[in-house]
């Protein structure tokens, strides 16, 4: 599977994807503005609570090309992310309280910088989050030590695992995936992660397959956690469910399978104020892998730099104005707002 972009399919323009977010078709426009939703709540503009995570996209390059990815991430994907611009991220870190960095791909690990860049980041006295689709771990030798490189830098890992199952797993994220996840989870099991007293956080993430809202994510940490261990005595920390957002290779399936218009129709009717409230773009910024700033990964992945023109870039990175800025919001923001919410960090409420 190619990405969108390697096959010239049109929704790897942002601007074509915007235009079927916010089309003329009668139903969509049927539809309420999300800026509308959050004038009713008396949230409209959106306005940051603090900035207290910089998550960085360091490169779209990817060992794997699943088919619900947002950054449209692959094996054909060549942007990474400098030393020069990882450089700026870590001067703007020092002139901060920012107290996690949020490291995101593709597969950061590719990044030929990404080792140095981490050891870095802990040298600040802060907490980084790793991004890691698992089936690196065991895709080359070079990355065979990767548990352990976590461990000694006290790296959080954040994993993706659709399911429990190779069925429901292989067919979002590609054939042997689900096998290869099982190999690594248990490597990072064997370094500690996830292990009791350990302090070494291994959390999964878990994104629906299909058109619909992942079920609450209590219950489904709990069979995870059950599953996992009985089936392959595996043991991890929290589960995230994630919202699917209608962006990039998911908006092209649901254009695809005839599920955009009732899949825009859910997200609609299950807007949740409280969920609002909490969005992440009001306690982070994004970091595209070219040192641009946005509100979020998923406005990162539409284009939709900050509002802020005279710190638009890492190299202008400016907390005082980033504070002050109005958060930039489009119709994929519902997929963040309904039913429980949505975050890089699972549920809102």
């Amino acid at each position: 599977m190619k990405s969108l972009l390697a096959s010239h399919n049109q929704l790897s323009d942002t601007f074509i994807q915007l235009q079927v977010l916010n089309s003329a078709d009668e139903k969509v426009t049927a539809l309420p503005r999300f800026a509308e939703k959050l004038q009713d709540v008396r949230l409209y503009p959106l306005k940051p609570l603090t900035v207290n995570t910089l998550q960085v996209n360091i490169g779209k390059m990817c060992n794997q090309t699943c088919k619900h990815c947002h950054v449209d991430a692959g094996p054909d994907r060549r942007e990474i992310m400098t030393k020069e611009t990882m450089m700026e991220c870590l001067n703007a870190l020092a002139d901060t309280s920012i107290s996690t960095v949020d490291l995101t791909g593709g597969a950061p690990e590719m990044n030929p910088n990404f080792r140095w860049f981490v050891e870095q980041i802990t040298n600040l006295g802060r907490k980084v989050i790793v991004r890691c689709n698992l089936t690196i771990i065991v895709a080359n030798k070079k990355y065979n030590d990767l548990p352990f490189f976590f461990r000694q830098n006290k790296v959080e890992v954040v994993s993706s695992l659709p399911y429990f199952t190779s069925v429901k797993t292989d067919a979002q994220r590609g054939d042997g995936v689900f096998e290869d996840s099982i190999k690594a989870l248990k490597m990072l099991n064997d370094a500690g992660y996830g292990i009791p007293g350990t302090g070494l956080k291994l959390n999964l993430v878990y994104n629906p397959s299909g058109a619909f809202l992942p079920p609450a994510q209590a219950g489904l940490e709990a069979d995870f956690k059950t599953e996992l261990f009985r089936r392959f005595q595996i043991k991890f920390n929290e589960l995230y469910a994630i919202t699917n957002l209608p962006i990039s290779r998911f908006l092209d399936y649901l254009l695809v399978s005839g599920n955009y218009d009732a899949y825009m129709e859910k997200l609609v009717a299950s807007f949740n104020p409280h969920a609002a409230e909490n969005v992440m773009c009001r306690s982070m910024i994004s970091v595209s892998w070219d040192g641009f700033l946005y509100d979020c990964d998923f406005n990162q992945m539409l284009d939709l730099k900050i509002g802020n023109q005279s710190s638009r870039h890492i190299s202008a990175f400016n907390a005082g104005k980033l504070l002050d800025r109005e958060i930039i919001v489009n119709q994929h923001c519902f997929g963040c707002t309904a039913g429980a919410g949505s975050s890089c960090g699972g549920e809102l409420t």
